[in-house]
C-alpha cells in the first residue's frame, strides 16, 4: 500500500516527511484554492519546493486551473498535477503542453458519480476518488467502488483517519490519500504523521 500526505504548507514538516524512514510516497501541495487554509501562496511554495523531495514525488493540487497557474508553476519540481474539475479535453491539453502526469480527481457523492472515471481512462497516469468537500474534510462511502476494476493505480481520499482500520483500504485501493486526518487545529501534527506511516510499513510489512 502506498500513501499520499497532501496539503503540506510548511518546510519543518516537508523536512519531516522527506527524512522519515518510511517517507510517502507522494506528497501534495494545494496551487491554487486560497479556500483552503492548506492552500500555499506561489512564493512560499518555490521555497519550500527546495527542499530535496528525496524518494517522494511532489503532486500539485489544482482546482481548475487557468492558464495563468498552469504558466507560473511550469518550473516547480512537481511529478504529478493532481486535477479537480477538469474536462477531458483541459486535461489533455496540460499533458500536450506541459508533459506532467496526471492524477484525475473525481469528486463523489453517490453511486452515479462514480462512472466519471470512465471519461478519463485514457488520460489519467492515478485515479483519485475523493468526497465533493474540498477544503472540508467530507466523507464518501468508500465501499462504492470496491468493485471497481481499472486498469491503473487507485488512490483513496476523503477523511481518512489515522485510527481507522487502515488495513481494510487495501482492497478498494493502492494509495491511500489523507489531508486533515494528519492535523490538530488545522496544522500537520508531526506525530499523527508518524504513527501513520509507520502503520502503512506495519500493513507492508506484513502482506
Amino acid at each position: 500500500m502506498k500513501s499520499k500526505i497532501c496539503g503540506i504548507s510548511d518546510s519543518k514538516t516537508l523536512k519531516y516527511l522527506t527524512e522519515h524512514p518510511s517517507p510517502p510516497q507522494y506528497i501534495g501541495f494545494i496551487v491554487n484554492y486560497p479556500k483552503s487554509n492548506r492552500f500555499v501562496e506561489h512564493k512560499q511554495l518555490k521555497e519550500l519546493l527546495k527542499i530535496d523531495k528525496k524518494k517522494s514525488k511532489y503532486v500539485a493540487v489544482l482546482v481548475q486551473p487557468d492558464e495563468n497557474v498552469l504558466e507560473e508553476i511550469k518550473n516547480l519540481p512537481f511529478d504529478y498535477y493532481q486535477v479537480y474539475d477538469c474536462s477531458p479535453a483541459e486535461i489533455k491539453s496540460i499533458i500536450k503542453r506541459y508533459n506532467r502526469k496526471i492524477i484525475v480527481a473525481i469528486t463523489i457523492k453517490n453511486q452515479n458519480d462514480i462512472i466519471k472515471y470512465m471519461e478519463y481512462n485514457e488520460l489519467a497516469n492515478i485515479m483519485l476518488f475523493d468526497s465533493k468537500g474540498y477544503e472540508k474534510s467530507l466523507s464518501f462511502d468508500h465501499q462504492l467502488i470496491k468493485n471497481l476494476k481499472i486498469d491503473m493505480e487507485l488512490m483513496l481520499a476523503g477523511n481518512i483517519q489515522i485510527e481507522d482500520n487502515l488495513k481494510s483500504y487495501d482492497k478498494i485501493a493502492d494509495t491511500i490519500d489523507i489531508s486533515g486526518g494528519l492535523e490538530t487545529s488545522g496544522l500537520k501534527d508531526i506525530s499523527k504523521i508518524n504513527i501513520f506511516l509507520k502503520k502503512i510499513k506495519q500493513i507492508n510489512d506484513e502482506t
